[in-house]
């Protein structure tokens, strides 16, 4: 789990270490497990749904393209999560006439009253969270996660996959 310590004092200190950042990263996951299970408790979607609702209700019209940039997942990812909130009649797609293959997006009547009813933020709490750090913390944290990432056993294309699931199971 740590590194050969060189003395015992070592080997505490970084055990002590590691523990406090392990329990810092539950209270991390656990803050965004409990507001996507109040999510889909309040809202009957995840939170990854609830996201992608309310930025095509900002923005009526919007395209599966837009929509994916702006959640930052893949066109995919963004296509799923409109299938379900088309298909529970939350969101209209139509195609656009001089382009076929491209839809604007507009929430219904249905999908206004259920984000009316769902916690914020609508993003969820980490991306918030982020979002109101100091632009130093915000680089030190970006910085240490990207030495973790290397360490890890991981796929850098995880990244644009949403922490909520895109349909609810």
């Amino acid at each position: 789990m740590t590194r050969a310590p060189a003395s015992g004092g070592e080997a505490d200190r970084t055990d002590a270490e590691v523990a406090q950042v392990l329990r810092q990263f539950r209270v991390v996951v656990n803050a965004i497990k409990s507001h996507q299970q109040q999510t889909e408790r309040l809202a009957g979607l995840t939170g990854a749904q609830v996201w992608a609702l309310h930025l095509i209700d900002r923005q009526p019209g919007l395209g599966i393209k837009d929509l994916a940039q702006a959640m930052d997942v893949r066109q995919p990812t963004a296509s799923i999560l409109v299938r379900v909130l088309v298909q529970q009649g939350l969101v209209l797609s139509q195609r656009v006439a001089d382009d076929r293959r491209a839809t604007q997006l507009t929430v219904t009547s249905t999908g206004r009253s259920l984000l009316a009813r769902a916690p914020g933020p609508f993003a969820g709490v980490l991306p918030d969270a982020l979002a109101r750090l100091d632009p130093q913390t915000l680089a030190h944290l970006a910085q240490g996660l990207a030495r973790l990432i290397q360490v890890l056993p991981s796929d850098p294309r995880s990244g644009r996959v949403p922490l909520s699931p895109l349909q609810k199971e």
